[in-house]
């Protein structure tokens, strides 16, 4: 079944970006689900931790007339497990994403991954914060294709290497919240090359989560890969939610 305007017009799909990038890493899914004339928004993810930039997408998705579909790619998937728990989020899709359990840290999860190479090419860096100085951490431009992105070009990684955005550490470190996806119909895409992330541990969260799995043939960016797989994922899931009501 596929969504059609009239289906989906109280519906708006938020879509929800990760560490170390930005909304325009949905640019090619935008474009897609634009052109079916599904309402679409991407804001930006602070960055700043699991307890802010979850307070933050809630407040965001709250203020969205109509009921919502939200989608993360990545930490994004993090934040949605907590935000998505705002009364007119009707679905969640995880896109290559974290689906945490109530009290778990990305930074213990990410430990047990067989699969992920992200930790060795972390860098730290400071910044100011209400402590004096915190920590955030970017991923070494020369080792991002290879950890992130490696079905992507070399010339378009590297200018998503040098645009990336730093994660603050308690992003990896602050404990997720009761999660959203125990009450929530859930989809989830995943990359079955992800060394980011670790396609082991986002299968296994996938797979708890109950969600509606996709699998592909990806790195962890399959949403700039594969941007068509992924807006059918999410018309899966909009044309789903559309039929309930």
């Amino acid at each position: 079944m596929s969504a059609t305007t009239s289906d989906a017009s109280s519906i708006t799909v938020v879509l929800v970006h990760g560490a170390f990038a930005d909304s325009s890493s949905w640019t090619g899914v935008i474009e897609r689900l634009q052109a079916d004339g599904m309402r679409v928004t991407a804001p930006a993810n602070p960055l700043r931790g699991i307890a802010h930039d979850s307070a933050y997408l809630a407040s965001y998705l709250e203020q969205i007339p109509g009921r919502v579909v939200a989608v993360g790619h990545s930490y994004g998937g993090a934040v949605i497990s907590n935000a998505g728990n705002a009364a007119n989020v009707v679905g969640l899709v995880f896109v290559a994403a974290y689906a945490p359990e109530d009290g778990e840290n990305l930074g213990d999860v990410g430990d047990t991954s067989r699969d992920s190479i992200l930790d060795p090419t972390l860098t730290p860096l400071k910044f100011p914060d209400v402590s004096g100085s915190g920590v955030e951490f970017i991923v070494d431009p020369a080792q991002f294709r290879e950890a992130l992105a490696a079905d992507v070009p070399a010339q378009q990684t590297a200018v998503m290497a040098a645009t990336q955005r730093p994660a603050a550490q308690g992003a990896f470190s602050e404990p997720n919240g009761p999660p959203a996806w125990r009450s929530t119909p859930s989809w989830a895409v995943v990359a079955t090359a992800d060394r980011a992330a670790g396609t082991d541990v986002i299968r296994s969260m996938a797979e708890r989560a109950k969600a509606a799995i996709t699998e592909v043939d990806a790195s962890h960016v399959v949403m700039v890969s594969h941007p068509e797989l992924v807006a059918d994922v999410i018309r899966s899931a909009v044309a789903a939610v559309a039929a309930r009501s």
